[in-house]
């Protein structure tokens, strides 16, 4: 019945086409007005819903077309229509009412079916009778395939994975969502997808300089392939939060465009996504995934994992109770305009239901400078305290584990290698963090400590939170226990008085 009823509505909307064929090519002179007269095509059973940020959007892709941007970065929440309008609708109106039927596509995805699904509605688009009726006297497909397709003006379209952008050429380079939400968390996979977009997709247009790269997707880690392009700069940057935020207003001069909303919190698209819908699916993200995907802030205002309200600050830890010292390493000395990592030796304790970080190391030096650094800190903290270091990977990491051992003969030493993702690794101490069982003892490392928990897993450098969830979890195999904590401790005794 349903396939019955999209075959009259399709008849029914071909004969008003041919109709009215002279009016309606004149209406889609303009992007919008083509994108809802050829919504029929791709939903003919579902009714367009109009918005502000489709209208920009079109306006946007227009001066594109007009050769006023060449770079371009959308960054909008999902179900925005972002594949539709950019992947689909727009290479079909630049090839029909936008009169340039010899461009070609070169368009990716992180998945290959994605790249491929948004390649076919295109291809089926431009071989419908409706559209056929109108543009088909200027260019039909002679090739059909639905991720490599050619049209008899020589324009065409392939669409490939991110991972495979060195094989192929186009006027216009469109990226639709580059990494996926399982994965974007990888260190490894944003490095693959950064390498591949600063090497390969630069060298993968026709023309260096008026050809076009576009770049749309949600944000979700600051280091994501969003964050690279905001850092390098260059692009004519679109970004619209699911709810406003006046100080993130974004504007764009190259079109007049400005977000009309005025007010806190006020909603991008109220028509599909009502507050109570928005709320209901914040609350299952996570204020993390939410914040990324929803504000395109792959930071929380109020933090991610880690909340700073959450960690009292104390005068001293306990005196009796398990202590470990887990270091984090980076053998890396700072060089004028470079960042690296830090090395961490951070000193946890237990005692009773409760944990406390007692005290942090952070430096950044030379390897002989991190082994001296850490036999140092070993005398100090004396030999009841766990030393637990990591292992890297390869014979390196070995020859390294060796020293180490042969340096803290005497103490209680542990070294290995690190097993799943960082954030895998924090979220047991995230969970005791939220049920107020974790503790700073005062001191002058407290505020870039409790800077890097709050931007964590988005901040530039998170080798803190690696020694504090390092430590934790080595305290849980410590106590002999076979699996992290998923649920807050009560603890039934008072919290401990504050430090002065």
């Amino acid at each position: 019945m349903k396939a019955e009823r999209v075959r009259r509505l399709q008849a029914e909307e071909l004969e008003k086409t041919k109709a009215n064929a002279e009016a309606i090519r004149a209406e889609c002179k303009t992007f919008y007005e083509f994108v809802k007269r050829a919504w029929h095509v791709l939903e003919p059973t579902t009714a367009f819903v109009d918005n502000w940020h489709i209208r920009w959007i079109c306006t946007l892709l227009e001066a594109v077309t007009a050769g006023k941007i060449t770079r371009l970065l959308i960054n909008i929440p999902p179900g925005m229509m972002k594949s539709l309008l950019i992947g689909v609708l727009w290479p079909a109106w630049e090839w029909g009412p936008g009169g340039k039927p010899g461009l070609r596509y070169f368009t990716a995805s992180y998945k290959e079916e994605w790249a491929t699904r948004d390649s076919r509605k295109m291809r089926d688009l431009v071989a419908s009778p409706w559209y056929q009726a109108l543009w088909g006297d200027k260019i039909t497909l002679i090739r059909t395939g639905e991720a490599d397709f050619e049209n008899s003006m020589h324009g065409g379209r392939m669409a490939v994975p991110m991972a495979s952008m060195t094989v192929g050429r186009g006027d216009r380079v469109i990226i639709d969502d580059p990494h996926s939400v399982d994965t974007a968390e990888s260190d490894t996979d944003r490095a693959k997808t950064a390498r591949t977009f600063r090497e390969a997709v630069t060298s993968r247009v026709n023309d260096a300089m008026a050809s076009v790269i576009v770049v749309v997707m949600q944000r979700l880690h600051s280091n994501d392939l969003s964050g690279v392009i905001i850092a390098l700069g260059g692009y004519v940057h679109f970004m619209c939060p699911m709810e406003f935020e006046l100080a993130r207003r974004c504007s764009i001069p190259e079109i007049g465009f400005v977000d009309p909303r005025t007010e806190e919190g006020e909603l991008l698209f109220p028509a599909r996504f009502p507050k109570a819908a928005v709320e209901r699916d914040k609350a299952t993200l996570g204020s993390y995934a939410a914040a990324g995907q929803y504000q395109q802030r792959p930071v929380p205002r109020e933090g991610g994992l880690f909340k700073r309200g959450n960690f009292a600050i104390v005068g001293a830890a306990p005196a009796k109770g398990i202590r470990v010292r887990r270091w984090d390493l980076a053998a890396s000395e700072r060089t004028p305009g470079t960042d690296p990592d830090w090395t961490v030796g951070l000193k946890m304790v237990k005692s009773g239901g409760a944990y406390y970080i007692e005290h942090v190391i952070r430096f950044r030096g030379s390897a002989k400078l991190v082994a001296n650094t850490i036999r140092n800190t070993a005398e100090t903290d004396g030999k009841d305290v766990y030393v637990r270091l990591p292992q890297d990977p390869g014979q390196a990491g070995k020859s390294q584990k060796l020293s180490f051992i042969q340096m803290l003969a005497g103490w209680k030493v542990r070294i290995r290698p690190e097993t799943g993702s960082k954030v895998d690794r924090a979220e047991p101490l995230s969970v005791q963090a939220e049920g107020e069982n974790v503790y700073l003892v005062k001191g002058p490392w407290n505020e870039t400590f409790l800077e890097e928990l709050e931007l964590f897993p988005g901040a530039p450098h998170d080798d803190q939170v690696d020694g504090a969830s390092g430590a934790f979890n080595d305290i849980l195999e410590i106590e002999g226990m076979t699996a992290p904590i998923m649920a807050p401790i009560i603890v039934t005794a008072p919290r401990p008085d504050m430090g002065s």
